[in-house]
Parts: C-alpha cells; structure tokens; sequence
C-alpha cells in the first residue's frame, strides 16, 4: 500500500522514449529493446519483447550516455544558466529513467533469480554514477551560481521550485563535504544499495520457503471455498491443503482456522521472517543499514537519520513524528486492551483456560464479530469480485473526474495476468495509461504498490504518464473467480489513489510531478479514495455478487458500516507500534550496529506499552517498507497522511460526495505534484490546516 521508490533520483527526469544520441550510439545496441523507440500503443515499455538478459547492457549503456549529458554541462564554456545548468540537468538521464524505471517494477513484480543478481551487480553501480553526479563541485559550482541569483531570475514558479530541489538534493547529497568524509560517503550508500536488495531478496525468499500443510479438512473450520480451492491447488496430493505467509493465504487461516497449534506455526512462520539465523537472515542487515544510516546522518550535519530524512518533510523533525504518535497510541492501546480482554473471555468460554495469544487474535475477532455485528465475511466476499472492485474504482473516478477507461488487449506485459486500460478525459482525449497486476505469485513482492513506468512532463512536448498498481489478492481458482475481503477491496481503492495521484498530474518537469512529493503527503490521495468505498451510493455502484448480478442489500451494507470501527484497537497499535519501531532505528546516533536486534526491537516495544498479543504490523526483519523501500523515517506516514485524508472528506461529506465544484478542487491539487509545499496545497484546497478530530472518530479512538 505505497509508492515505490528506486535508486533513480530526481536528475533522470522525464521519459519518453530514447534520446535522439542513444539512438545514434554503438550500433549493437539497436537490437536491446530498452535502447530502442518503443513502437508500442501509447508507448508503454515492450514487456513482450524485453529479455532478463536485455538489462545490463542497457544500463551500462544508459548510465555512459548519463555521464557524456552531465559532463557536457560541466564542460561548457557558456555561462551558467537556469535552462543549460537546472534545465539539462532536467532533461538528462532519459534512457536510464526508461530502464530504471522497467526494471525495477519487474523486479518487484515478477523477478527471477538471473533479476535478482542483476540487481545485485547494478545497484552499487547506480550509486556510485549518481554520486558521481551529486558530489561533482564542478557542476555543484554551476548549479549554485544559477541559485545565487535566483531572484533576478524572472523564473516562473515551477522554475523556482524545480531550482531549489535540484540545489537542496546536491546539498543534501554531500556536495559540500571534502576529502575522506566525500569518500566515506560513497562508500556508504555504495553500501546500502547492496544490503538494501538483498534484504529485499531475503524477505521474498522467506516468505516463499514457508508452507503450512493441512491434512484434515476440519482444521480449515469455515474458511471460504474459494480459499480452501486456491490451498488445494498449492498442494500436490489429493487431501492436503497448503498455506504460505502471502497475506491472502495465511491471515484467513489464521482467521478459520480452530487448531490452535497449527495457528500458532502460521503466525510464528510469519512473525519470524528473517529472524530463523540461516542465509536469509536480516538481523545483521538491519542493524548495519541503521548504523550506516546513522553514520551518513552525522557525516551531512544531522543529529540523526530521522533529523536528516524529516527535513525534508511536512513533519519537519522527530519530534513532531513522535508527538502525532504519542497521541494517537494513548486511545489505541487503551481500545486494544479492552478488545483483548473480549476476545480472551470468548476464548476461554471454548474451553481454552490460557491467555490470549497472537496466533489467537485473528480467530476470536472474527468469532466476536460475527456474534456482536451478525458480519460473515464468506457471505460478503461474491460482492467483491476483484473485476467487480476494479469496476467500482472506475465508475468512482468517472463521477468525480469524468475519467473513462478502455481496455488495451494488445498492451504488452510483463505477466499475463496484469490487465491495462487507456484513461479518457471526460472530451475523450488521451490522459494515460494505467496497468493493474492483481494477483499474488512467488515472483513477487508482500504487500501492494504502485509505480510509474512513465512520469508526466510538458517540457516542450506533453508526455503521458503510464503507471501500474501492483497487487497481491488470491488468484481465481478452478471453480471460482477471485473474491476479495472488504479490506482487500480497501487495499485496489488505495492503490488507484495513489494511480490518479501520476494520471491526474499536470506539470511541466517530470521530477516534481505525480506522486513525487513528500513521503507524507505521498500517502494522502491513496487513503482518501478509501472514504468513498464504503459509501452506500458507491458500493451500489461496484459490489454486485458475481454469479447473480444482484446488487449488495441494504442489510449487508449496514453490516459494513457498523462494524467500521471493529477491531480498530488492534489495527492502530499494530501500525504504530511499526512507526515507532521505524522511528527508533533511525534515532540512533550510534554508528555502531546492534548487536541484538531481538532485544532492541523488545526493549522499544516495551517502552510504548505494546501488549504481547499483538506484534508490529512489520518486524524488523521483514519490514521492507523502511529497509528496502523509501519509508526509512517515513512510515509513520500513513498516519499523518489519515490525518489529512479524514479532514479532507469532510469536505466532500459537507458538499455530498460527488460534488463537482468540490473534486475540481480535490483534481486541481493533486495535478500539481510537488511543485508547491503539500501543507499549502491542502490549506488551499480545504480552507484550514487539517484536524485529528475526525480521524480519532473514523477509528473509534475519540
């Protein structure tokens, strides 16, 4: 439920194809389908035609012609300027963009083991070339001359932000540092792009290794028959049922099944990912990354890792982080505990004098919802079809936006489940493309993203964004299609947020558009399409049962929307007992790597008062968010990105959900990507700075 970040930064700009000197280069190349011009519809990458072995010659390539654009701004004679110096910078990188770009969402999305090593080989390589652009003094030197004289500029308001982003990421980079601590420096991130893939790989590889097998289908107690297909496919032998640690396969377990022992395996395999002292062991990788970071921190003039990522945020500081949490838990924590205490009494009404466990959790609250609200999940479910789902987002952005979506059968993909659609302004003109890959496999990462193979630009020539949303439902199964919980469906509605957040962008230079704006502003227009799903005017729209046709009754929406607030304790620690474990690894200012990271993690979460029946929504082993995806410091985010989110409904609340007036406002800011500060953008757009009124009340924490 993110972004995806990767090693290409801010400099390689937009893309759009090849540049007119790659085109022009060493003739052996023509042949390699990232260094051609992709005659595709739309111009989307030609994932039909792109073989593993294709990346590397094209990185090698992208990375040399990199280097002559960059040089050939070092090396003019002409004096600095805001369009040759900030504007070539801009315009430079294109041809590695395209690749970084491709390569990296296969790599999430459907990796082998010859893409795992490339990865390996190019991920210091990337360093080490952007180093060699953010620490050049050469080119720093004609940067800052065109930053010195900013105000005589006459720049428009774009230029003047894209001019303090280019300046403030050379600063921040290090430019300024000299001598051993520059060469330190690139030994550092040279450092933690190797560790960050392979911890990557690690959690992967840990979650593919796990399998659960069931031989007396009474331990699967009420688990859906769609579930119980899909974990009979996963075995080779008639009778057994095989479950793994993908979401879709071991929550529901935990959640049916009434063999306490074999929950307890789910939950442990999932719990201990990283953490089994074998080759895929991250407790090493974790700490030296923490202390790298903490090292680099010190290295830049920074307190701590936090202080260095936060400065650069709409929290500004560690403090304000730690005080939006601290807020919230007070509530949470007291919710949970009074959820546990429920569970526990309903548990030990079975028969089952003990405490509650972890691997309980999940079984009892189904149980007590079930009996407080009369909510079946299994009778939900053929509501929720997953084309059914992606229907309802469409028709959602059509009403708001006048968006339209047509099916491109001829798309070329990187899998064959991935469907791709052509976006539609409500005149019928081109606004993007948009891929939607639904379903879990081994060759893909946890969790659901989204990224942009093409970044929005109109520097000279429009150029359209293509974007993709990643996913990881249960796939259709022989008998049935794939049915998705109502907290699955919440999960596409957050994936198309952030989608709309690159389609709807409409900006001028490619690094400051869509979703490239703080990490907590990134979070925002994901989670406020969350609001709408639930509405009984647009479940009407989308939740209709797959075999009959009929629109979901009255009853069952009722159902939906008062257990809203169920198990809300349990979430919101779970979430923010890993915001405050992300929080505190990168607070250290120690450089020197834990040594236990078992008991650091302990010590922390018995600092806050987490209950021991419920563990971090991600440990640090496995937490891929903060150590190989972009959120270092940042996952609270979510968190503060809610915030916005719930205030931010209100307005359409107050003007009715599909007010026009109100979604061109909503539209106006999310087109503007990071061209201005996101507070400012949310002031304009809301008319007052956000409350945490009406978060506290969603969540039933007030």
């Amino acid at each position: 439920m993110k972004t995806k970040y990767t090693l290409a930064l801010f400099l390689i700009g937009s893309l759009f194809g090849c540049t007119k000197s790659a085109q022009q280069g060493d003739e052996q190349m023509t042949d390699n389908p990232l260094l051609s011009e992709w005659n595709t519809p739309f111009g989307v990458p030609p994932f039909d035609k792109i073989k593993d072995g294709d990346y590397l010659p094209a990185f090698k390539a992208a990375m040399a012609e990199h280097k002559k654009e960059v040089d050939a701004i070092i090396n003019s004679k002409e004096a600095p300027t805001f369009d040759n110096v900030i504007g070539a910078l801009e315009r430079s990188g294109k041809l590695l963009a395209k690749t970084s770009n491709v390569f990296y969402a296969v790599n999430s999305a459907n990796s082998t083991d010859s893409i795992q090593e490339i990865a390996k080989i190019v991920a210091p390589e990337l360093s080490s070339h952007y180093d060699d652009i953010t620490l050049n003094e050469d080119l720093f030197s004609k940067v800052k001359a065109v930053y010195d004289e900013k105000d005589g500029l006459g720049l428009e308001p774009e230029q003047e932000k894209l001019l303090e982003e280019t300046y403030k990421q050379f600063v921040r980079a290090g430019v300024n540092l000299q001598g051993e601590p520059k060469m330190r420096l690139r030994k550092i991130n040279g450092e933690l792009a190797e560790l960050s893939q392979k911890f990557g790989q690690n959690v992967l590889a840990e979650t593919n290794n796990f399998k659960l097998t069931v031989t007396d289908k009474k331990d699967l107690g009420n688990l859906p028959e769609s579930l119980v297909a899909a974990a009979a496919e996963r075995s080779d032998k008639e009778g057994e049922w095989v479950f793994n640690l993908t979401r879709p396969s071991v929550n529901p377990f935990l959640q049916y099944s009434p063999n306490r022992e074999l929950r307890k395996q789910a939950f442990m395999g999932y719990a201990l990912r990283g953490n089994n002292d074998n080759e895929y062991d991250n407790k090493e990788i974790a700490a030296k990354m923490a202390a790298l970071r903490a090292e680099k921190a010190e290295l830049l003039g920074y307190k701590t890792h936090a202080d260095y990522v936060l400065a650069n945020s709409m929290a500004e500081n560690p403090q304000n982080v730690y005080g939006l949490l601290d807020k919230v838990w007070v509530p949470a924590i007291r919710v949970a505990k009074e959820e546990k205490e429920a569970y526990e009494k309903m548990m030990n009404e079975d028969g089952i004098k003990d405490e509650l466990q972890g691997w309980d959790w999940r079984y009892y609250s189904e149980k007590v919802r079930e009996a407080r609200y009369n909510f079946n999940e299994d009778e939900m479910k053929p509501y929720f079809e997953v084309n059914a789902v992606r229907n309802g987002v469409f028709a959602l952005a059509n009403k708001l936006f006048g968006l339209t979506f047509t099916e491109i059968k001829d798309a070329p993909k990187w899998h064959p489940d991935q469907q791709v659609y052509e976006v539609k302004e409500a005149d019928g003109s081109h606004l993007g493309v948009v891929y939607m890959d639904f379903f879990t496999r081994d060759s893909k990462e946890f969790g659901a993203w989204m990224n942009d193979l093409i970044a929005q630009s109109n520097d000279g020539e429009w150029v359209a964004p293509v974007v993709t949303t990643n996913f990881n439902f249960p796939p259709p199964t022989e008998n049935t299609p794939s049915l998705l919980t109502f907290d699955e469906a919440k999960t596409l509605f957050h994936e198309f947020g952030h989608a709309l957040h690159g389609l709807m962008s409409n900006v001028r230079y490619a690094s400051l558009s869509g979703t490239n704006v703080p990490r907590d502003f990134v979070e925002f227009p994901s989670q406020v399409m969350e609001n709408w799903m639930s509405e009984p005017e647009v479940l009407k729209l989308y939740a209709k049962h797959y075999q009959t046709g009929e629109i979901i009754p009255d009853d069952y929406i009722e159902k939906i929307n008062a257990s809203a607030k169920f198990d809300q304790g349990f979430a919101t620690v779970e979430y923010m007992a890993a915001s405050y474990l992300d929080m505190d690894w990168h607070t250290l200012q120690d450089a020197t790597p834990q040594t236990d990271v078992n008991g650091f993690e302990k010590l922390n979460m018995d600092r806050i008062g987490l209950i021991d029946q419920i563990i971090p929504r991600y440990r640090s082993t496995y937490f891929n968010h903060i150590f190989n995806g972009g959120y270092s410091a940042g996952y609270y985010s979510y968190l503060w990105s809610e915030v916005l989110d719930a205030d931010a409904f209100e307005a359409f609340k107050e003007a009715g959900i599909f007010d026009q007036e109100t979604a061109k406002r909503y539209r106006h800011m999310l087109s503007q990507g990071g061209t201005r500060p996101g507070m400012e953008l949310y002031v304009e757009f809301r008319g007052h700075e956000p409350e945490i009124g009406p978060l506290l009340e969603r969540r039933g924490l007030d």
